[in-house]
């Protein structure tokens, strides 16, 4: 039997300039509130901010 992750969820983070994103996971526990990462989107070729999104 598989064992269960808790309290983690898989979300997916968007770029704010273009419609490139990524799936990760985050602990709904520790974090209650929206992840805003910088990562580097390759459609622009640079480094823009990711938000979660519903």
């Amino acid at each position: 039997m598989a064992k269960k992750k808790g309290s983690r969820i898989v979300i997916r983070i968007k770029s704010s300039e273009s419609g490139h994103f990524y799936l990760t996971e985050k602990n709904r526990r520790n974090d209650t509130a929206r992840l805003e990462l910088r990562k580097y989107d390759p459609f622009v070729r640079k480094v823009v901010a990711y938000k979660e999104e519903k």
